[in-house]
C-alpha cells in the first residue's frame, strides 16, 4: 500500500476514513452571542489529514490529496499516531493565498507535481481536531475539541498553522474586513457546545459579496434548445478588448425562455476580443461539457453579484441582480473590480492568542 490509500481504522485511529467533513450554510448576518466562536473562512481545499503509518489527506469528497502536495508528508508525519486534523490546504504567494495557484497544483504528470512542490509549496491550517492519539473527540463539544487543537499546534511548526478563532462577534466583524486582503472569504461561526457532525451543515458562514455592471458578450442554450443555460459575462481592459470573466443561470425556466428570442436578435460575428480572455478553452475542469457559445453584439449591461475573484474573473457562478438599459456597454470595465489591500496571509495566522 502507498500513502493515501485507505486502509481501515488503524495506526491508533479510532475510525477510518472516508468521512464527509461538517459543513456550513450560507447566511448574511453572523450569529449573535453567547455560544458561538467566529473563525476566517480560508481560500483553499478543505482536507482531511490522518496520521498513521500510511498517513493520507483527504479532499472533502474522499479524493486523495498527498499525491499532488507530497511536501506535506512530513507534516502528516509529525501528527501523533492515532491524529485527525480538519482543516484547509493552502498556497501562499506575496504574502496572501492564491487559490489560481493552489488550483494548478491538480496536475496528472508526476514530474510537474514534483516541480511545483518546490516552486509553490503548500501549506496547512488547521481548525478542528477529531481525533487524538487514538481518542475519537467528535462527540465533544466544539469548545472541547479547539483546547485539545491549540494545545496540539503549539507542538507543530510550519507548513501547519492553527486559525484563528475568537467568541467576540465585534472582533469577528472586524476580521471580516481585515482579513479578506489575505484571501479569507468571510468568517465562520461554529457553535461551541456542538459535536462534530459529519457531512451536515451545523456551522454558519458569512461571505464577502459585491455587485458590479458586465456586458452580455454571448449565451449558452440548454439541451432542450427552447431556453437559454447561461448568459457569458465580459469587461472591458484598458485597450479597449472585451473579456470574458465568467457566467451566469440564476434565472427561472420561464425567464430562460422569454429570454432566447431577445438574444437571437442580438447574435452577432464577434463579441469577446480576439486576443483577450474568451469562453469556450477545455481544461481539465470542464470535462463533457458542452462548451458551445453563441456571440453577441456587445450592447446588453446587467448587474451582477459575485464572491471571489481569481485571476481577473469571478471564481464562482454570478448572480443576476438586474437589468442596466441606463449603463453604456463601455463603462463596464475591470476597474470595477475590487483588490482589498491590508492584512496578508501571516498577519492572519498570527492573530492566534
Amino acid at each position: 500500500m502507498k500513502a493515501d490509500d485507505k486502509p481501515a481504522a488503524s495506526s491508533g485511529r479510532p475510525f477510518g476514513p472516508p468521512i464527509k467533513p461538517m459543513e456550513a450554510v450560507t447566511r448574511t448576518e453572523l450569529p449573535a452571542p453567547p455560544g458561538w466562536a467566529y473563525e476566517p473562512k480560508w481560500d483553499g481545499f478543505r482536507a482531511l489529514a490522518w496520521s498513521g503509518d500510511l498517513p493520507s489527506l483527504d479532499s472533502r469528497n474522499g479524493k486523495p490529496l498527498l499525491r499532488y502536495f507530497p511536501e506535506l508528508a512530513p507534516a502528516l508525519s509529525a501528527l501523533s499516531q492515532g491524529t485527525v486534523v480538519d482543516g484547509e490546504v493552502v498556497v501562499v504567494r506575496d504574502g496572501v493565498l492564491a487559490f489560481d495557484v493552489l488550483q494548478n497544483r491538480i496536475h496528472p504528470a508526476e514530474s510537474r507535481i514534483i516541480r511545483l512542490a518546490k516552486e509553490t509549496p503548500a501549506q496547512l491550517v488547521a481548525f478542528d481536531l477529531l481525533a487524538l492519539e487514538g481518542e475519537d473527540l467528535r462527540g465533544l463539544p466544539f469548545a472541547d475539541r479547539r483546547a485539545r487543537l491549540e494545545t496540539l499546534m503549539a507542538k507543530l511548526e510550519a507548513p501547519w498553522h492553527l486559525t484563528p478563532s475568537t467568541t467576540d462577534v465585534e472582533t469577528a466583524r472586524r476580521w471580516f474586513v481585515d482579513f479578506e486582503a489575505a484571501g479569507c472569504d468571510g468568517i465562520v461561526a461554529k457553535a461551541l457546545d456542538r459535536p462534530y457532525i459529519e457531512g451536515k451543515r451545523e456551522m454558519v458562514k458569512v461571505k464577502h459579496r459585491r455587485t458590479i455592471d458586465v456586458v452580455i458578450g454571448g449565451y449558452r442554450v440548454q439541451a432542450e434548445g427552447d431556453r437559454v443555460g447561461s448568459l457569458l459575462l465580459g469587461l472591458y481592459d484598458k485597450q479597449g478588448a472585451l473579456h470574458f470573466i465568467r457566467h451566469t443561470s440564476s434565472f427561472s425556466d420561464r425567464e430562460a425562455q422569454e429570454l432566447l428570442p431577445h438574444l437571437e436578435e442580438l447574435r452577432s460575428e464577434e463579441s469577446f476580443g480576439a486576443d483577450a480572455r474568451r469562453p469556450g478553452a477545455e481544461s481539465r475542469w470542464t470535462g463533457d461539457r458542452n462548451l458551445d457559445w453563441e456571440p453577441l453584439a456587445p450592447e446588453l449591461v446587467a448587474e451582477v453579484s459575485y464572491d471571489q475573484l481569481t485571476g481577473g474573473r469571478f471564481r464562482h457562478a454570478t448572480r443576476l441582480e438586474r437589468w442596466r438599459p441606463d449603463k453604456d456597454p463601455r463603462d463596464c470595465t475591470m476597474d470595477q473590480l475590487e483588490r482589498p489591500s491590508g492584512f496578508g496571509f501571516a498577519d492572519v495566522v498570527s492573530a492566534v492568542p
